[in-house]
């Protein structure tokens, strides 16, 4: 394989951006303003490193705000910041229709 090549067939599209409704005139707009990977909250090591050195360290906690992230807060360690995130992913599931 080269060293420019991804993993899976060459036939099917990425699935780290989903597609763009050609028929929409703020589509582009909208993929901007979309975070990341559609990630919407992080955390990341006050320390700086990996996030899963030193689990017992504390944590800044991020937010997406429609142009970047914005500090949120402070976890005390790992658990509490993981938590933090999945409350987030776990009520945008429960309140969509």
């Amino acid at each position: 394989m080269g060293k420019h090549s991804r993993p899976g067939p060459p036939n099917q599209p990425s699935r780290a951006i989903p597609r763009i409704d050609g028929n929409d005139p703020l589509a582009a707009y909208r993929r901007r303003r979309r975070p990341p990977l559609d990630i919407r909250r992080r955390h990341r090591p006050l320390h700086g490193g990996g996030g899963h050195i030193r689990p017992d360290e504390p944590r800044a906690l991020e937010e997406w705000n429609g142009f970047s992230y914005e500090p949120a807060g402070i976890a005390a360690n790992l658990a509490d910041a993981v938590r933090w995130v999945i409350e987030q992913t776990s009520g945008e599931e429960s309140a969509a229709p």
